[in-house]
């Protein structure tokens, strides 16, 4: 009688368990990113290899990026208005990789960033990446961050407050739903803004407009904000972007660790 009641026993917290199992669902996106997340812990140590550097076109490893420093002081651009930043003021020798919209999806660019721990910076826009957001967890969770770029792509500039405060704040809360974080850099599409973006910016939480530069524009300088990729073949067009880089001195480094 006593086996039975034990036996009973453990059928029941057996079947508990697994009911309360059964309500708990986890989104595909968040399940996405926990498996590359897990990847991710199970690759090399100790970083890249000389043979991961040529498997991806690049002749040999970045020279190291330096220590981090504290992050940038800002100043802003008025009261109640963020600061616009076009370039990292920094003497470190590195440049900041940042790619826009989210309308490129390579898989091999998620390799590509898990294999060479490449820091990279996403800016997203809603109507863009649609119903690609699986895409851009694995991206998170090899490394790369989620940042701000409209919910609609709109132009910015000479809109009102409440149009520019909903295409910001509208993409920090869809972020926020998808990734459970609130982005702190915003880039305006176009590059156009004006003095409503920065308020309305600034009211949506976010620390600081973010521009830059086309990638394939002249010699680069150290702070340099690289954007323009709109090749489909993301991976490739980072390698060579990368080379560049490489012949040039530079080494990529994580722009959130500088603003």
């Amino acid at each position: 009688m006593r086996t039975w009641a034990l036996a009973a026993g453990a059928l029941a917290a057996a079947l508990l368990a697994g009911s309360a199992g059964c309500a708990q669902s986890v989104d595909p996106i968040e399940r996405l990113g926990k498996k590359a997340a897990q990847e991710v812990r199970e690759a090399r140590p100790h970083g890249p290899t000389r043979a991961t550097y040529r498997r991806w076109g690049l002749s040999g490893p970045f020279a190291p990026a330096p220590k981090p420093p504290a992050r940038t002081v800002l100043r802003a651009a008025g009261p109640g208005l963020v600061p616009v930043v076009g370039r990292v003021p920094t003497r470190d020798k590195v440049v900041f990789l940042t790619y826009d919209d989210g309308a490129e999806r390579d898989p091999r660019f998620v390799d590509m960033v898990r294999e060479l721990r490449l820091p990279v910076s996403m800016f997203l826009t809603d109507s863009v990446v649609g119903p690609g957001y699986g895409h851009f967890a694995r991206l998170r969770a090899v490394g790369a961050s989620v940042q701000n770029h409209t919910l609609d792509h709109a132009s910015l500039r000479g809109l009102p407050y409440a149009g520019q405060r909903a295409e910001i704040c509208g993409q920090q809360d869809k972020l926020k739903a998808r990734f459970g974080i609130r982005p702190r850099l915003f880039r305006p599409p176009y590059g156009t803004y004006d003095t409503t973006t920065l308020r309305a910016a600034a009211d949506c939480g976010v620390a600081a407009v973010v521009l830059g530069r086309e990638a394939d524009e002249g010699r680069l300088r150290a702070g340099d904000i690289l954007s323009g990729f709109d090749d489909p073949d993301l991976a490739e067009a980072t390698t060579r972007l990368l080379r560049r880089i490489q012949a040039e001195g530079f080494t990529p480094a994580r722009l959130e660790d500088y603003l």
